[in-house]
């Protein structure tokens, strides 16, 4: 049953509570946790799906964290540390990645990349289990091997700014959304090496892949509208117009639906990938970010930078059933699987 001060919060903000607001004695237990990166105090914050309540806000010994990528056991993530600005902007180069035990709650290890390098988004490859990151400064991703802390190769971009990076299911291609140029570079994980640029609009943000490998995602940032890059021809499908300018997005586990943060007007937007429409409009906390649907395809957890909250949203129903408290500039996700 939902606590009082959530239920208040969540009528307050204008939402209405389902009755799937209960969780059903016929759902099975949820396995795992919820890692989200709290950049505004540099910490990482260990999330129960259960209770929904932060069970631990780990320090990460630098100045900061955005994202964050868990091991396939759930027993380590992997947080690079950024610096003390945005993309593009003035401020510190992070040159390294800190390495936490999810159980013991403590930094275990460091990659150090060499220099300042602004290392942001990490991403593990499902065939060979290597991590890659991207170092924004470097015009380049790291690969990097998660059991030894090395930096095995690199695989340049050919473009500035590559600040986030998707991986194919197949762990044949990387796509990164390279922000101030406004592009997508195409990766060759194998050869390591950038196949093609494609030119998506003045100014771009984040990057996700549908469930089949067949298009991805990217949102312009001077118009309120979501790219949709075909694949088979690394050439623009279409566009989708959105309810303000899109942000973070990650597609349902049945292929069927994409959300979409849109941190301008507070809100979730739910594509209907069949039609290529907006099927459903969500209000959330401010500033949504990061959109992280979870391996049961139940709920789908938003981030929500300014307002130190994780939106909790159910898929079946198109509902926010509730918010749960993290850390100060709540951002990356990532979902640690129960180890056995």
């Amino acid at each position: 049953m939902l606590r009082a001060p959530i239920t208040l919060l969540l009528l307050s903000l204008g939402f209405t509570l389902p009755l799937s607001a209960v969780k059903s004695s016929h759902e099975p237990p949820v396995q795992g946790l919820l890692l989200v990166v709290n950049k505004g105090e540099q910490t990482l914050g260990i999330v129960s799906p259960v209770t929904d309540e932060q069970l631990a806000a780990v320090p990460e010994g630098g100045i900061t964290g955005h994202e964050v990528a868990s091991s396939s056991d759930g027993r380590t993530a992997y947080v690079p540390i950024y610096g003390n600005s945005g993309v593009g902007r003035p401020g510190s180069d992070g040159r390294n990645m800190v390495v936490i035990d999810v159980a013991a709650r403590k930094v275990i290890g460091d990659v150090d990349f060499g220099h300042g390098v602004r290392p942001h988004c990490a991403v593990f490859e499902p065939n060979q289990g290597l991590l890659y990151v991207t170092t924004e400064l470097d015009n380049s991703i790291a690969v990097i091997d998660p059991h030894t802390l090395k930096i095995v190769g690199s695989i340049p971009t050919d473009q500035p700014e590559s600040h986030m990076l998707a991986i194919a299911r197949d762990g044949q291609r990387g796509y990164t959304a390279n922000v101030g140029p406004g592009t997508v570079s195409v990766l060759d994980l194998k050869a390591r090496k950038t196949i093609a640029v494609i030119s998506v609009a003045e100014k771009i943000q984040r990057i996700s892949l549908s469930l089949d490998d067949k298009m991805v995602f990217t949102a312009d940032q001077t118009k309120p509208r979501l790219a949709v890059i075909d694949t088979s021809t690394n050439k623009i499908k279409m566009w989708v117009s959105l309810p303000g300018t899109g942000y973070g997005s990650a597609p349902t586990l049945d292929g069927g639906w994409l959300i979409v943060a849109i941190p301008t007007v507070n809100k979730v937007a739910v594509v209907d990938l069949k039609s290529m429409k907006v099927a459903h409009v969500l209000d959330v906390p401010s500033a949504p970010q990061f959109v992280l649907v979870r391996p049961d395809n139940r709920v789908a957890y938003v981030s929500c930078d300014a307002s130190q909250k994780v939106a909790v949203i159910n898929i079946s129903t198109w509902r926010v059933d509730k918010l749960i408290d993290t850390g100060k500039g709540a951002d990356g996700l990532a979902w640690a699987t129960a180890s056995k």
